[in-house]
């Protein structure tokens, strides 16, 4: 899918909570000798979707330095929202002096939903109806006490202010989405943790849908994996994107910088849209991302990005992904258990 008219990113954010488990201390608890990470972010007893996509936000408007009024829409994707019933995107909205004249989405599709967000916003200003939209991917992962996701489930946002092409530090070359209905993961009505099925994890939802989205993005636009200089895709564990690589014909070396923020863990809708930041805050101008994100139930958004002379400037203006990551405070898994609520006293 292509546009008529040129849409880019105008500013960028990223924030990811201090605190941090490690993986070996969730191991020690439920007595596993194997670990899939080294360690993950944990949302703080006063941090929730909203918080993180709020300071996220503001390092983007940082990175505009547009006035926040001119944005006409606030798109948020994520699958642990604040409020069962009221919407996110008016609470982020009102937090950093957006216009109440908005429009004002929150999106669910599990991890995929904030490049759906991004996509959407894509839309709306090629389409004229808007100038600027801003598109978040958060999560407060959960995950069930002792179970496979608890190792990898993390907390963190991301936040892009898309605009015109010629206004921005990145260009959007095109975009592909592949989905199915491929039940690898769901959490019904009531239910506090979500499930998922082992057998369909792998080939059938991950791989299936990223390299079917990735595959038809660069057919449409004529382009190898020789053509990228980075590749981000959504990072459950550190080892499936590193095997898709190699699946789609990429040079494992040229994922490595796409492939940074496994030491956060799986921050499921914000998972590779912090990808994305990460690897915005090393590209230079003229160098091209693939990103590919992956949402259980199933399916993928795929874009092909290039950097633009203004990125060198424009990344400056706030903290990098790297800096946040270097801010951290370990906690066990008593203080885990307290700030994640998974003792529940009702």
């Amino acid at each position: 899918m292509k546009t008529s008219v040129g849409v880019g990113i105008v500013g960028y954010g990223a924030y990811i909570p201090i605190y941090r488990i490690k993986d070996t201390e969730i191991a020690r608890v439920w007595g596993r000798t194997r670990v899939p990470i080294e360690e993950k972010a944990v949302a703080g007893p006063d941090e929730d979707t909203v918080t993180m996509s709020v300071e996220a936000t503001k390092y983007a408007l940082r990175r505009a330095m547009i006035d926040p009024k001119e944005i006409g829409a606030v798109y948020i994707g994520t699958e642990s929202p604040s409020y069962a019933v009221k919407p996110s995107a008016t609470i982020i909205a009102e937090a950093v002096g957006i216009s109440d004249e908005i429009l004002a989405v929150d999106m669910e599709f599990a991890c995929r939903a904030g490049t759906t967000a991004m996509q959407n916003i894509i839309g709306l200003i090629a389409s004229g109806m808007i100038r600027y939209g801003l598109a978040i991917g958060a999560d407060v992962a959960q995950g069930r006490p002792g179970d496979e996701l608890e190792f990898t489930a993390a907390s963190g946002a991301a936040a892009f202010i898309l605009g015109k092409a010629e206004e921005s530090l990145a260009i959007f070359e095109g975009s592909s989405s592949y989905a199915t209905d491929t039940p690898d993961f769901w959490r019904r009505e009531g239910e506090y943790y979500p499930r998922h099925s082992y057998r369909f994890t792998g080939a059938p939802a991950y791989f299936k849908h990223i390299i079917d989205a990735s595959k038809a993005l660069m057919s449409e636009l004529e382009l190898r994996p020789s053509d990228f200089n980075y590749v981000v895709f959504h990072q459950p564990n550190f080892k499936f994107p590193l095997r898709v690589c190699k699946m789609l014909g990429f040079n494992i070396e040229q994922a490595k910088p796409g492939l940074i923020v496994n030491s956060i863990g799986n921050t499921y809708a914000g998972s590779s849209l912090i990808g994305l930041a990460a690897t915005l805050d090393v590209a230079r101008p003229g160098e091209r991302i693939l990103v590919v994100s992956f949402g259980s139930g199933a399916g993928s958004d795929a874009f092909s990005i290039v950097t633009t002379d203004l990125i060198e400037e424009r990344k400056a203006r706030a903290p990098l992904v790297s800096e946040l990551m270097s801010k951290r405070k370990y906690i066990d898994y008593a203080f885990y258990a307290k700030f994640r609520r998974k003792i529940r006293m009702r």
